[in-house]
């Protein structure tokens, strides 16, 4: 994986104002801390921010502050509610060899072909897992195939196949996918089932006759 860097710079005022004239100066507030070091505030170049988490925000990134550089992962990521650019991030310094914890994303791959010609759906109910291991070894995310998937079945955290050295850090029946029949499929059958008895009554009511 290749080395990315950022440089950040020292002495950044604090308040909600301080912080509105960095973010215009094309700057973002930061706060770095970790193994007992006091938490230091920071500000780190918008566009080189951007250009760092191209790759997710699980990307391992070197953070350079004065002449001390820090192995680091990006943390509470703020976010603009309108722009949706960030705001504010917190730096965690990590250790290579040390167990973190990281959220992935959860990728649907594959088509759900049975799923569709029963007119189900399939709901997406885990968007992202919680997982251990080390910084160089977090996945980008973790794919979770639909193609086998019928009505009424699910994927569960279980079901997932897991990077080695990576695990889950949550309940492994969690679902992570589940299949369930559309009201619009179901009243369609119901009215199916009530045209087929309708029609099954008529012939006796004309023997009656």
């Amino acid at each position: 994986m290749a080395e990315i860097t950022l440089v950040a710079e020292t002495g950044r005022p604090r308040g909600s104002a301080a912080s509105r004239r960095l973010r215009h100066a094309g700057r973002v507030p930061a706060v770095v801390y970790g193994h007992g070091m006091e938490p230091l505030a920071v500000s780190v170049g918008a566009r080189d921010l951007r250009t760092a988490l191209l790759h997710g925000s699980n990307q391992v990134l070197t953070l350079e502050v004065g002449k001390d550089r820090h192995m680091v992962l990006a943390r509470q990521l703020q976010r603009h509610p309108v722009r949706h650019a960030v705001s504010h991030v917190d730096f965690q310094v990590v250790r290579s060899g040390e167990v973190v914890s990281a959220e992935v994303p959860i990728v649907l791959v594959g088509t759900a072909s049975q799923v569709e010609m029963a007119r189900g759906v399939v709901e997406h109910v885990l968007s992202t897992l919680t997982v251990r291991t080390t910084p160089s070894q977090i996945p980008s995310e973790i794919k979770a195939d639909v193609s086998a998937l019928e009505v009424g079945g699910a994927i569960r955290v279980r079901d997932l196949l897991l990077p080695e050295g990576v695990t889950a850090d949550v309940d492994p029946d969690e679902a992570v996918v589940i299949a369930t029949v559309t009201r619009a499929a179901e009243a369609a059958t119901a009215v199916g089932t009530e045209g087929e008895g309708g029609e099954a009554a008529e012939p006796a009511d004309a023997e009656e006759a």
